[in-house]
Formats: C-alpha cells, structure tokens, sequence
C-alpha cells in the first residue's frame, strides 16, 4: 500500500511516499540558487531522511534549466554554511540518497551531485566548476579527485570547462543519462531497487566505502568537524549544563 507525506511549502519541499522520499529545491525563479535557507532546508531534509522511515531519498529541483546555479551570491551561505546542506557531509547518511539532475549544475550544485550516492542527469544537464576563474573556493569540490580519475577532476575543478551529460557520465559523475524531464523517473527506478533491499546491508556498505575508501579532503574533514561541534553547541546537554551551572546543580545529561 502506498503512504503519501509532503510538507508542501518552503524553497526545500520534502514528498514521502511508499518509502522513497523526493527532496526537491523550489526556487525556479532563481535557477534553485542556494541561498541560506535552502542550505538550512538541505540540511532539516536530509535530517528528516535519516531519522524516517523512507528507505532512500532523491534529491531534485523544480524545473528542467537548472538544478541549481549554486551559490545565491546575494544570500550566500553563511550560517548554515554550505557543507551543512551537503548529504554525507553535513550529516551521515544510512539511507542512500539519488541526485536527479537537468539544465545547469554549477559550483556547489555539483558539490551536492558529487556527495550523492548515484546521480541521474538529463541530456541537457550541463556541468561546471568555475571558482578558480572567479576567485573563490569553499574546498569540498576536492573530493572529486577521490571519485573521478585525477586529471579529470583537476581538468573539472581548475579549468572551469563545461562537461555535458555524456561527457559526464563517460567520466564516471553520473550514473545514467535519460530524456531531459525524465531524470526523477530515472533516479526511480534505482530507487525502488534500494528501497526493496536489505537495508542492512545497504547501511553497512555505505558505511563501509565512507570510512575505509574514499578518503576527505581537508575542506571536508573541517565541515565535519565543525559539525560534531555543533552538535553540541546545539545540543539540550549543553543547555543543561548552562542552566545547572548557574542554579549551582548538578547537571542531568540526557546525551542529546
């Protein structure tokens, strides 16, 4: 039987059903720039994922010109940084997750592809990494160079070159390329594959390659850093802490 959830509103908009949950940027009207509360929405998503009873995610955008320019340079992210929106980064994830792709997919839009578990991209995807012709990098794009042979990741990273869909997928970035429009019919049907596997088993591979083969870049262990960090400074212990403190009490740590 099929169970329907969908949070209906917001620049993030979250769909479950039958155990395969669609997290979907909704900002059309600015190509799905990533602004600070779509970094903040990521990262409730992604959340919201892992704690679910959803099997597997797919993260996709509205519309087909793009999936997302990346960055919204007139509201970046800053607080929630980037990284916190990026799944396998911000969080670690069990469940895996399907990036679906059209149109552009720019900067740190091909930062949330690249840390995906499998990505499908319609033909009229079109890839790009322009930071070093503009001056600015966030560092998580290293980790291309774990995921792709050297030289392509550096020819992607450094040089700012456009690869389009084939080109992408004969690189090993995505996994199949369908009809532009297709791309979350594609991402689907691997979807429903995972979704109706062990998850078990799922869990531990994933587990496996994220702590013994693929190795992180320094940006990346930073951001994770910083996340194990936050978790505390946002936590109810803290809190707790705070509060005993100045009743002069011992604290009741609940580990959360």
């Amino acid at each position: 039987m099929s169970a329907t959830a969908s949070n209906g509103d917001g620049v993030v908009l979250y769909e479950s059903n039958d155990g395969i949950a669609t997290i979907t940027i909704n900002r059309p009207e600015k190509m799905n720039a990533l602004s600070e509360q779509v970094v903040a929405d990521l990262r409730d998503a992604f959340n919201r994922l892992e704690e679910s009873d959803d099997r597997v995610g797919i993260l996709t955008s509205s519309g087909d010109k793009a999936f997302s320019v990346g960055a919204d340079l007139s509201d970046p992210p800053v607080d929630p940084d980037l990284w916190e929106g990026v799944p396998n980064v911000g969080r670690d994830l069990d469940t895996p997750v399907i990036a679906a792709v059209a149109g552009y997919v720019c900067g740190g839009a091909y930062v949330l592809v690249q840390h995906c578990d499998l990505a499908v991209a319609a033909e009229n995807a079109d890839f790009f990494y322009p930071e070093a012709q503009i001056g600015f990098c966030g560092g998580l794009i290293a980790g291309a160079a774990a995921r792709l042979p050297q030289k392509i990741a550096f020819e992607f990273m450094l040089t700012g070159k456009h690869f389009d869909a084939q080109r992408a997928y004969e690189v090993g970035m995505v996994n199949k390329v369908v009809p532009t429009g297709q791309q979350v019919a594609g991402a689907m049907e691997y979807a429903e594959i995972l979704r109706d596997s062990s998850p078990m088993v799922v869990a531990t591979l994933k587990r496996f390659v994220r702590d013994t083969v693929t190795p992180r870049g320094p940006s990346e262990q930073q951001a994770i850093a910083r996340r194990d960090l936050l978790g505390i400074r946002r936590s109810e212990d803290q809190k707790e802490g705070a509060l005993a403190f100045r009743e002069k009490r011992k604290p009741v740590f609940k580990g959360r």
